[in-house]
């Protein structure tokens, strides 16, 4: 019975998060300083405000905790609740891939399956220890439906059950296993990008770096608010760093889990890809949120594409957080925002492919 009660608590709380919507500022802003949240970000979206006041006011101080079973947990949970409409698509479909290493899962999503589109590979963002197929599910439906591509959304082993180095490794694997495979599904000849967003973005970035000068190299780039430099920390990361999804508490961990317990340098480029080669690197679309620790080193990374030729576009969210494309069930400007990126990355695609 407890359990139920709180699954209907739970239900109610995402159902008055999206009604926010359609209340006036005002009220918005009075529900935030009613709520005791102790930072000013002006600039943020009203209703996502609202959230991180209520999450804050709930005890929530970042996505990871000593627990990572329970911090695992707590964020599959939090994923599903949000969900009120799955964006509908022709086809969803899970996948298992045969590699080397063993089977990996997969989900498809296919917007027009009966026409010839790009194929985006995509790794779900979470720290490299958090976040699976179905927290990032509804992100991959507006993705595919806007972007009129088709998604292969690839659920990747998980720090520290395995190392970055095997992360890494798996990854790219699945990213040659599509291309070796791409006869069964309707890609336009060789159209395939790579995406990502946070974590996601990381690999994403990674794998095209360690792939640029080879005949399967992704033909494009999405990267949402992704972390590229462990070994740095920028102003973004002292003024966002608490009262917001992701925190400071949650970058160090990060860092612990991922880079230091595996060995690897800070600036190593398997971990940290602003310390890469960016020479052929494929084109990039860059997002960033202006609200996040990771916005300058993102930004900087656009920067430095930039000068070594590679072709970028770029494109700041100021009034958003880390994570927001993960937020597009309950408020209205993430959904906005993320079916941008998606039209957006398609006109892009077609200047590339």
């Amino acid at each position: 019975m407890t359990m139920m009660l709180h699954h209907l608590w739970e239900k109610r709380t995402a159902l008055l998060a999206r009604s926010l919507n359609y209340t006036p500022k005002q009220l918005q802003r009075r529900l935030v300083d009613w709520l005791s949240y102790p930072y000013s970000y002006p600039q943020l979206d009203p209703v996502l405000q609202c959230l991180m006041a209520y999450q804050y006011q709930q005890g929530y101080r970042g996505l990871l905790t000593p627990d990572l079973v329970q911090s695992r947990q707590n964020f599959q949970h939090s994923m599903a609740e949000l969900i009120y409409k799955p964006t509908t698509l022709p086809v969803v479909q899970n996948l298992q891939l045969q590699l080397h290493s063993g089977s990996l899962r997969a989900r498809h999503y296919h917007p027009m399956p009966n026409k010839p589109c790009p194929m985006i590979v995509f790794y779900h963002g979470g720290g490299f220890m958090l976040g699976d197929l179905d927290t990032h599910d509804e992100a991959c439906r507006l993705l595919a439906k806007h972007s009129h591509c088709q998604i292969l959304s690839i659920d990747y082993p998980l720090v520290p059950d395995v190392s970055a180095q095997h992360l890494i490794a798996v990854c790219e694997a699945a990213w040659c296993w599509v291309w070796q495979n791409q006869h069964q599904f309707n890609i336009m000849k060789n159209a395939i990008a790579i995406a990502g967003d946070s974590a996601g973005g990381n690999i994403s970035t990674v794998i095209s770096q360690r792939l640029s000068r080879q005949k399967i190299a992704p033909v494009a780039q999405l990267l949402i608010y992704p972390a590229v430099d462990f070994k740095s920390r920028y102003p973004s990361f002292f003024k966002y760093k608490e009262g917001l999804l992701l925190t400071e508490s949650d970058v160090d961990s990060v860092t612990d889990h991922y880079v230091l317990q595996n060995h690897l340098a800070l600036d190593d480029p398997l971990v940290s890809p602003i310390y890469g080669e960016f020479k052929q690197l494929a084109p990039a679309f860059i997002i960033t949120a202006g609200h996040d620790v990771l916005h300058d080193e993102g930004e900087h990374y656009v920067q430095l594409l930039h000068h070594a030729g590679v072709k970028v576009k770029y494109k700041n969210y100021q009034h958003q957080a880390h994570g927001f494309i993960n937020l597009t069930s309950i408020s209205a400007q993430a959904k906005k925002d993320l079916v941008e990126i998606g039209q957006t990355f398609y006109k892009f695609l077609k200047t590339v492919i």
